[in-house]
């Protein structure tokens, strides 16, 4: 603490100096308070949905789900983000008919936006999110017979919605996929896919007709893009509808552009190929998604039927070598009978000698 003597011993501009100092520090500490803001859903959305989402069908489904949470929560502006507010939120779905799919799926596109905005200071807290959990439901895919009328009365429409069709259910890709490819993504027997739904490239090798079918007819004008890009997904789409309502199709709801994808991975899995296989085809980011069709993998069990049909009376004089999922430790070879026997003998030597003593 300076005296009133020191202070008037000092020139005026040692006072000024230590007088702007102090200043400088009370600015310096209000400029780190930040006025609290509040935000709808809807404003959060339109600031960072191009950052967080690429341009397709799901960004478009994305806008939708945001459309309808904040419509639900009546364009209420928070700055914090509460557990009682996404409880009621997910209550108000449940009683609109949505499965614990959908919900999940809302969820997800609802929690990567707060948690970009809680990143970037919009809001200061968020709520714990818990996956609701879903059933497995029957997964729909196309028998032959049923491809073959399908794909004909689609290629009675339109040539360019056939190669489509062929394309998809023989590579299992997404319709995005196919439409977003170029010829460079096309060398030799292999197509890759760059512009997927995990973000992660893949290549897979092609099938004779999927090879066939990429090539384009011969026609005046300039090539296009790629082998699909004369066609949009709302094109498609409307074939495919005319095309399924003319062979008897039309009131199954569940065979839309995307069973493509379901047959392939069945038809893999039927074929006997493993999962793992299977899960790198179609490009699943996770394991748990392309176990749904890990059910129809029935040859896997063949060999518990011959298990449980041998007789009881030779089940004791069976062995693990006879054993269709016997363990390779359980095969390895052991020491004869013979020697086995030999040994005790060999012990009881020495005592007979002993005793000849």
């Amino acid at each position: 603490m300076m005296t009133t003597e020191a202070i008037q011993e000092e020139e005026p501009s040692d006072h000024f100096s230590m007088f702007s100092s102090q200043i400088s520090k009370i600015k310096y500490s209000y400029n780190k308070i930040r006025e609290v803001k509040s935000y709808r859903v809807g404003e959060l959305f339109s600031a960072y949905r191009d950052i967080l989402w690429d341009d397709g069908r799901h960004k478009y489904n994305v806008s939708s789900f945001i459309g309808e949470i904040d419509e639900i929560l009546l364009g209420e502006r928070f700055s914090a983000f509460d557990q009682g507010t996404l409880d009621n939120l997910i209550g108000t779905l449940r009683q609109r008919g949505n499965s614990n799919a959908t919900i999940n799926r809302k969820m997800a596109a609802l929690s990567k936006l707060l948690r970009k905005a809680h990143k970037m200071g919009d809001i200061h807290s968020l709520p714990e999110f818990r996956r609701q959990k879903e059933r497995a439901g029957r997964i729909r895919f196309l028998e032959r017979d049923e491809e073959a009328r399908l794909f004909a009365a689609i290629k009675s429409r339109s040539e360019d919605a056939y190669r489509l069709s062929v394309f998809l259910v023989d590579t299992g890709c997404r319709l995005g996929e196919a439409l977003g490819l170029i010829w460079n993504d096309i060398q030799e027997h292999r197509v890759s896919f760059w512009i997927t739904k995990s973000g992660r490239s893949r290549t897979i090798p092609m099938t004779e007709r999927v090879k066939e079918v990429i090539k384009l007819p011969p026609t005046e004008g300039r090539r296009p893009k790629g082998p699909f890009t004369k066609l949009s997904q709302a094109q498609f789409r409307a074939i495919w509808n005319d095309a399924k309502a003319e062979v008897g199709l039309g009131a199954d709801d569940q065979v839309v552009p995307h069973i493509l994808r379901h047959t392939c991975a069945s038809r893999l899995v039927q074929g006997g190929i493993d999962i793992r296989r299977v899960q790198m085809w179609l490009g699943h980011q996770t394991l748990s998604m392309t176990m749904r069709y890990a059910h129809l993998a029935t040859n896997d069990l063949d060999g518990c039927v011959t298990v449980l049909e041998t007789p009881r009376s030779g089940a004791a004089a069976g062995s693990a070598e006879g054993s269709v999922f016997s363990s390779p430790l359980m095969t390895a070879p052991s020491a004869s009978p013979s020697k086995q026997k030999a040994e005790p003998a060999a012990a009881k030597a020495p005592r007979k000698s002993s005793k000849a003593k």
